[in-house]
């Protein structure tokens, strides 16, 4: 009988990386927003059938998250920092999906993206949690590579 082939396991969604030009910051508990999409716009002219025609839009793509334990490196709000201060500095990046070796399997790269929002760490008293740190990317364009 013959076999169905090589197997191939999914890979795992906590072995990853984050590069951002520039950035050499590598650890981060989760990266979020790898996403795309595309309004139809409906169109009809007076000649045709009562139909509306669906026309593609404008492409879109939500902000990156980026979430960090708190650590005295501070290169990624010291970027935030120039958007407030008004000097966007805009930056491509990737995220970068690796097996169980750490050898890099798939990327998902950025372009043109700038930090948007900063959300600092909540604290507790009673907890034992890690301070966690928010940063959102706003950019224009992704491509899984």
């Amino acid at each position: 009988m013959p076999g169905t082939g090589e197997r191939k396991d999914p890979f795992r969604g906590y072995n990853f990386k984050v590069e951002v030009g520039g950035i050499t910051r590598a650890g981060f508990r989760e990266a979020s927003g790898l996403d795309s999409s595309q309004d139809a716009i409906e169109y009809r002219e007076g000649v045709e059938k009562l139909t509306a025609r669906k026309l593609p839009g404008l492409n879109k793509y939500s902000n990156i998250s980026l979430k960090w334990g708190v650590t005295d490196d501070a290169e990624l709000w010291a970027w935030r920092k120039k958007s407030i201060d008004g000097t966007v500095e805009r930056k491509n990046g990737s995220i970068v999906l690796c097996d169980d070796k750490g050898e890099e399997k798939v990327r998902w790269n950025f372009v043109e993206g700038w930090p948007t929002k900063w959300t600092g760490p909540s604290f507790n008293a009673t907890g034992n949690e890690v301070a966690i740190e928010t940063l959102e990317i706003a950019h224009e364009g992704l491509e899984k590579a």
